[in-house]
C-alpha cells in the first residue's frame, strides 16, 4: 500500500473513532440529564404522593371521607408509576409490566382499588423511590455534573469559600484551603468526569432495574409471562384449528366439487363420443374449463396458506405484491435488507399486514395507504397508515383483535392510533432474528 492509501485508511479510522467518541459523549450527556431529572422528580413527586396517600387513609374512619379521596390519590400514584414505567422503557430499555387487577379506567370508582395488591405495592414503593430512587439516579448525574464544581474551584473559585487561612469548603474528600488544594479538587473532578464516560449510562440503567425490582419482582414477571404464553398458545391452537377447517371447507366446496364435475363430464362425454360427437365436444370443453377453474382455486388456496412470492422473495416483495391488488393507492417503503426472518414470523407478519390493509379498504374509506417495513433493534417493525375516517380500535369488530392474537404467538405487539376523523396508524412489532 502506498503512502496515499495509508493516509486515506488512517483518516477513515480516525474519523470512525471520532464519530464513535462523539456518539458516546452524547449518550453520556443525555443519560446524565435524564438521571438528574429523575433524581429531582423522585424526591419531589414521590414524597408528596406518599403524604397524600397516608392522609387519605387516615381519613377513612372520619365519616368515610377517605373512601372518596383515596381512589383519587391512587389514580395520581398510578399515573406517576406509569410514567416511570414509560421512561424505564424509553430511556433504559427496562420493561416494568403493570400488575393492576383494577383497570386504569376504573381506578377512581370506589374503595375496591384498595383491594388491589398493586395499589399497596406502589404505595410502599413511594418512600423507597424518594430515598433509594433519588439516590440511584443522583449518582450517575453527579459523575457528569459534579466535576464542574471541581474545575471552577481549580480556576480560582475557591476564593469565594475561603480566605486561604482555613478550610472553608470540601470538594468530595478534598478540603479546600488554597490554590494547591483547589487544583487537587480539579484533578478529582477530572477523574470523575472520565469515569462518567463509562459509568453514567450503566448506572442510569441500574436505577431502572432497581425500580423494576421494587415495583414488580421477578416471580411476578415470570407468572405474568406464563399467563401470556398460556393464552397465546391457546389462541395459536384455536387459530390453527380454524385455519384447517377453512382449508377443508374450501377444498370440499371448491376444487373438490369442480373435479367431481370434471369426472362426470368426462364420463358422459365418453359415452356420447360415438352417438353424439357434438355434445361430447361440449362436455369436454366444459370439463376443460372446470379443471382450469379448479386449478385457479387451488392456487388461491395455496396463496392463502403461504404465498409463493413470500417464500421466494421475502416479506418486502410479498407486501408490494399484496399492495398491487388493492383498489386504493398504496405505497410500500422500507425493506428487510440484512436477511430474512424465520418463515413462521414472515408468514404471521404478511397475513397481519393483509388483514390490516383489508380492514383499511373495507371500513376506513381511505383513498391512500402507506406501508413501512423495517428491521431495527432486534424487531421486525411494520407501520400501516391510511387517510380514512379513523375510529378503529382493537376489539371493535374490525379484525384487529385477530391480528393482535396472531402477533402475540411470537411475542409481537400491536399499537393502534386512530382518532375520529383519521388518520389511522397501525404499528406491528415482532421480536426476531434475521438469517
Amino acid at each position: 500500500m502506498d503512502d496515499a492509501g495509508a493516509d486515506t485508511l488512517s483518516a477513515r479510522v480516525h474519523l470512525r473513532v471520532r464519530v464513535r467518541v462523539l456518539d458516546r459523549v452524547r449518550t453520556v450527556v443525555v443519560a446524565g440529564v435524564r438521571a438528574l431529572l429523575l433524581a429531582v422528580a423522585s424526591l419531589a413527586v414521590s414524597t408528596p404522593l406518599l403524604v397524600l396517600f397516608l392522609v387519605s387513609l387516615a381519613l377513612v374512619p372520619v365519616l368515610g371521607l377517605g373512601l372518596l379521596t383515596t381512589p383519587v390519590v391512587v389514580k395520581w400514584v398510578r399515573a406517576w408509576v406509569d410514567w416511570r414505567r414509560l421512561v424505564a422503557v424509553r430511556w433504559g430499555g427496562v420493561r416494568i409490566p403493570p400488575r393492576h387487577r383494577v383497570p386504569s379506567a376504573d381506578a377512581g370508582r370506589g374503595a375496591r382499588v384498595l383491594r388491589d395488591p398493586a395499589t399497596w405495592r406502589e404505595s410502599a414503593w413511594l418512600p423507597l423511590d424518594a430515598l433509594l430512587g433519588s439516590l440511584t439516579a443522583l449518582v450517575p448525574a453527579a459523575l457528569l455534573f459534579y466535576p464542574l464544581e471541581g474545575f471552577a474551584l481549580a480556576l480560582g473559585g475557591w476564593r469565594v469559600f475561603t480566605d486561604g487561612t482555613y478550610v472553608g469548603w470540601w470538594y468530595g474528600f478534598v478540603p479546600i484551603g488554597g490554590q494547591g488544594s483547589a487544583l487537587a479538587a480539579g484533578a478529582l473532578g477530572a477523574v470523575l468526569l472520565v469515569s462518567s464516560y463509562w459509568l453514567t449510562p450503566p448506572l442510569l440503567r441500574f436505577h431502572f432495574l432497581s425500580t423494576r425490582a421494587l415495583l414488580g419482582g421477578e416471580r411476578d414477571e415470570l407468572a405474568a409471562r406464563v399467563r401470556v404464553l398460556t393464552q397465546t398458545r391457546r389462541d395459536a391452537v384455536d387459530s390453527s384449528a380454524a385455519e384447517l377447517r377453512r382449508i377443508e371447507r374450501d377444498l370440499h366446496d371448491g376444487a373438490q366439487a369442480r373435479l367431481v364435475s370434471v369426472g362426470m363430464d368426462l364420463g358422459t362425454a365418453e359415452a356420447l363420443i360415438e352417438k353424439n360427437p357434438r355434445k361430447a365436444r361440449e362436455l369436454l370443453a366444459r370439463a376443460r374449463q372446470s379443471s382450469a377453474d379448479a386449478l385457479a382455486e387451488l392456487r388461491d388456496l395455496i396463496h392463502g396458506i403461504h404465498p409463493p412470492v413470500l417464500a421466494e422473495r421475502g416479506l418486502g416483495d410479498a407486501v408490494r405484491a399484496l399492495a398491487l391488488r388493492l383498489p386504493v393507492d398504496t405505497e410500500v417503503t422500507g425493506d428487510v435488507e440484512d436477511g430474512r426472518a424465520d418463515a413462521p414470523v414472515e408468514s404471521a407478519a404478511y397475513f397481519a399486514v393483509s388483514e390490516v390493509l383489508t380492514n383499511a379498504v373495507k371500513h376506513s374509506g381511505a383513498e391512500r395507504v402507506s406501508v413501512d417495513v423495517r428491521y431495527a433493534d432486534g424487531s421486525l417493525r411494520i407501520a400501516v397508515r391510511d387517510d380514512g375516517r379513523g375510529g378503529a380500535r382493537v376489539g371493535g369488530g374490525s379484525g384487529l383483535a385477530g391480528v393482535e392474537r396472531r402477533l402475540g404467538t411470537f411475542d409481537g405487539v400491536l399499537a393502534v392510533s386512530s382518532p375520529v376523523g383519521g388518520p389511522t396508524t397501525v404499528t406491528m412489532e415482532i421480536p426476531c432474528e434475521l438469517s
